[in-house]
């Protein structure tokens, strides 16, 4: 059995029991939480949406919500005496999937 669901302008294929990095979601880590954009659904047999199956939703749990390492960009033009260095931390929510429900 296996979900693909969007959150965060990604798509994620997932069973129960999984573990996955989603962009920031609300809550605090142990609150569960409902992702409702799924494009396709496996149990017996293959159910894709068109775009989206109705009443088909994937519940998690939180884990944690952290943030990334930090990635580092550097602009440099040479023979011009310009540097620039900037840093970014992405923030992420790790969750634990719980069930994948279809009605």
């Amino acid at each position: 059995m296996y979900a693909i669901f969007r959150t965060g302008g990604k798509q994620y294929k997932v069973s129960p029991g999984d573990v996955v990095r989603v962009e920031r979601v609300a809550g605090d880590p142990g609150s569960t939480v409902e992702f409702n954009h799924v494009f396709a659904v496996r149990k017996e047999k293959l159910t894709v949406g068109a775009p989206l199956v109705e009443n088909a939703k994937v519940k998690a749990t939180i884990l944690r919500n952290e943030r990334a390492a930090k990635v580092r960009v550097l602009k440099y033009k040479r023979k011009k005496q310009y540097r620039r260095t900037a840093g970014h931390r992405q923030p992420f929510s790790e969750v634990l999937i719980q069930d994948i429900v279809t009605a």
